[in-house]
């Protein structure tokens, strides 16, 4: 494939049918039929024609809170995605001279959202056995002015999963100091045994979720927070969708969260399988090394950092001469960006062949040749 644009998404879009896509941890395993017959049938009714319930289908709240473990009278918030229900608490929540405790890497959309409210995020540097945050990590890094920690569990990009004593620990540290605990579990259902941290802390954590991940249902971009009602009152205030979330990514997500039972097994399943497939075919690769083995959630880091190839150069050989699309890390890390690419793999294993064909291609072609004797 000939790169048709610079801007490796634009590409990657206008070639979907040819791309294997890995780059954004979506994942491609759940039954589509699902999802295909909520939608007709939502069509055939034409809810499209009037607003949604603006709160959120009574149906969808409740399913959401039974698949997260809270109680039925939990404060519930609907938003167009994880995403902006993050930027919505952020907003709410935080004010200039706050500090939020996050690490590097991370997901650092939410530190840019906790910048717009005037706060600094703190970034430990977590690049390091056990790659994540740790109790001892958190209390060397708390503040006069921390207002909120920022665990994301398992963790984007490294695919680290937080132990239940460690998630007890530090939800504890935020209660007993009183702060706030944002606990974004977009990646639990890959988890062997994913804990909430308000089961620790019920006063101060917000539990944000999304279907974009187990579900697979990231275009339709459906997601919220779950918290004490008063957290959520206050979150309110900065809902842009005050006419509601789209009625058919409400309809698709009640159709596979009623029918979750019978198939999240199959995709957690063939998620590690492909996951062990890249590790042992990685071991091959000179120079290549996974820093977290076993991921616990759809997706892990590849660094390349001694094999002299930039990760970005990496990225578009990858996605432009194999159809193969990957992530550079430089998003997702400031200090070690330059280090890794991050695959996903809540993908059919055909698109693992073709990983597992085109990446020492690629390292081959862009491995920095020795000069001539």
């Amino acid at each position: 494939m000939a790169a048709a644009s610079s801007d490796a998404f634009r590409y990657a879009h206008a070639h979907r049918a040819e791309i294997a896509w890995m780059s954004q941890n979506t994942n491609h395993l759940v039954p589509p039929g699902i999802v295909a017959r909520a939608i007709d049938r939502a069509l055939e009714e034409r809810v499209y024609e009037e607003y949604p319930y603006a709160p959120g289908d009574p149906e969808l709240r409740a399913l959401v809170l039974k698949d997260l473990g809270f109680p039925q009278d939990a404060g519930f918030f609907l938003a167009a995605g994880g995403t902006e229900a993050l930027y919505a608490l952020t907003r709410a929540l935080l004010a200039p001279g706050d500090d939020v405790l996050g690490s590097d890497p991370s997901y650092l959309i939410i530190h840019r959202f906790v910048e717009l409210s005037g706060a600094t995020t703190r970034m430990p540097d977590i690049y390091a056995p056990p790659f994540r945050l740790t109790p001892e990590i958190v209390e060397a890094n708390l503040t006069p002015q921390t207002r909120m920690i920022l665990l994301i569990d398992p963790l984007n990009p490294l695919g680290s999963g937080y132990p239940r004593e460690a998630v007890r620990a530090i939800a504890e540290i935020a209660r007993d100091r009183k702060l706030l605990l944002l606990h974004d579990v977009t990646y639990r259902d890959f988890a062997d045994a994913p804990t909430s941290a308000a089961e620790f802390h019920p006063e101060g954590t917000l539990t944000v979720w999304s279907v974009s991940k187990n579900c697979g249902l990231a275009g339709l971009r459906l997601g919220g927070l779950v918290a004490r009602p008063e957290l959520v009152r206050q979150v309110a205030r900065y809902n842009t969708n005050d006419l509601g979330v789209n009625v058919l990514a409400q309809r698709a997500a009640i159709a596979l969260l009623e029918t979750k039972a019978q198939w999240i097994d199959g995709v957690r399943a063939q998620t590690r399988a492909n996951q062990d497939r890249i590790r042992e075919a990685a071991r091959g690769w000179p120079g290549v090394e996974l820093p977290v083995y076993p991921s616990q959630a759809n997706m892990f880091v590849l660094d390349v950092s001694r094999t002299g190839i930039a990760p970005e150069a990496l990225q578009n050989e990858l996605l432009y001469r194999h159809g193969v699309f990957l992530r550079s890390g430089a998003y997702l890390s400031p200090a070690h960006g330059g280090r890794f690419v991050r695959a996903s793999f809540s993908n059919v294993p055909a698109d693992i062949d073709r990983l597992l064909t085109a990446f020492p291609l690629a390292l081959e072609a862009l491995r920095p040749k020795l000069p001539a004797s």
